[in-house]
């Protein structure tokens, strides 16, 4: 099992992921939106510099936001600095879009994006469609260092649902996953090898371990408990609350736009929650769901973080509860878990994290 770091894009916050490294985390994942926070290209080219060891790259880059021959040459010019150690996140951008008022792209759409895509990412001619046509693309001047495809960049496609994690399974090297647990990994699993299949592929899992090999990660953070501390203390909520209220969002917009029940951990506070996002103005109503998003909890939204919202996306408890839940996990076949704590209480995390879990494992 591999412990990661997410990171929202600061372009003034590079130190934090050269700490990462000391403390021996696998991998730094650069967050991409662009009404929130930094360029993830500019922020990855300062931490390529200044690490030497840590895997780099996009967690996720957002297909919406920039055509596919950008996102190819973007990470390719990365890989031209950390070369060896760089990959490629990708997904169809939930909270980069919606904070735009705009959807993510749909599976049909993401599918085409990724045909392009993935032929970019090995230096090799593409199809690329634009307006009406097809056209054909390739980097014409891959020499003399102005990007890296000599060095393979891992493509490694978000997904959430069985058609983008089929789309993970056919285009991808790797996935990127919800917050995980044991027993939701098997169908998980299940939908990755559909996709696979269509593809010809035959991946690694736990119950196939000579397939191809096919690395998974899940989004989640760690809080780990103090003797008798309660999972909603002040000093949790400080950690992960933010995790927390994203979960809270996302399922805010599934209800918002496509009517979809909330989920279980929520029910307690649903009716509160939905009539304090209505009291703002519809039409500016996308730019309020988000406030805070992965970094803290605005003030009146604190009253939220009950004990089952903290608990559905953070993995909370003491160091051998957790060491206990990453070997199960691991056995259910996720290769990382990578962390994204509250922006102010991130390097305490990431102490905690390196000392008790990493050096444990």
């Amino acid at each position: 099992m591999h412990i990661g770091v997410c990171v929202a894009s600061h372009i003034n916050d590079v130190g934090y992921v050269v700490r990462a490294e000391e403390l021996g985390y696998s991998h730094a994942w650069m967050a991409d939106s662009q009404m929130l926070w930094s360029d993830c290209f500019a922020t990855l080219a300062l931490v390529a510099d200044r690490t030497s060891r840590i895997n780099i790259g996009t967690g996720v880059a957002i297909s919406g936001t920039r055509p596919a021959p950008v996102n190819a040459a973007g990470i390719a010019t990365i890989n031209a600095l950390a070369p060896g150690r760089t990959f490629f996140g990708v997904g169809a951008g939930n909270t980069a879009m919606r904070v735009m008022g705009l959807p993510p792209q749909r599976i049909a759409e993401f599918e085409t994006y990724l045909q392009t895509l993935a032929p970019l990412l090995k230096g090799e001619e593409a199809w690329y469609q634009h307006a009406d046509q097809n056209l054909p693309i390739r980097h014409i001047m891959p020499d003399r260092g102005f990007v890296n495809f000599e060095d393979e960049i891992p493509l490694y496609v978000s997904g959430f649902g069985p058609k983008s994690l089929a789309l993970a399974g056919r285009y991808g090297h790797g996935a990127v996953l919800g917050a995980a647990n044991p027993s939701a990994m098997l169908g998980t699993w299940h939908m990755l090898a559909e996709g696979a299949r269509a593809a010809g592929r035959d991946l690694r899992s736990p119950d196939n371990p000579n397939g191809e090999d096919f690395y998974t990660t899940a989004l989640t953070t760690m809080v780990l408990l103090e003797p008798g501390e309660a999972v909603d203390s002040p000093r949790v909520k400080a950690q992960c609350g933010a995790m927390a209220m994203a979960s809270v969002h996302y399922a805010y917009d599934q209800f918002r736009n496509f009517g979809h029940q909330p989920p279980h951990f929520a029910s307690g506070i649903w009716e509160d929650y939905t009539v304090l996002m209505e009291s703002y103005p519809a039409e500016r109503r996308h730019q309020r769901i988000h406030a805070g998003h992965n970094c803290w909890v605005v003030e009146e939204e604190e009253r939220f973080l009950t004990p089952e919202v903290l608990s559905a996306a953070s993995m909370i408890g003491t160091r051998d509860e957790l060491l206990e839940q990453l070997q199960q996990l691991a056995d259910a076949g996720l290769d990382q878990v990578m962390i994204l704590p509250n922006f102010d209480t991130r390097f305490d995390v990431l102490e905690q994290v390196g000392s008790e879990i990493i050096g444990n494992l």
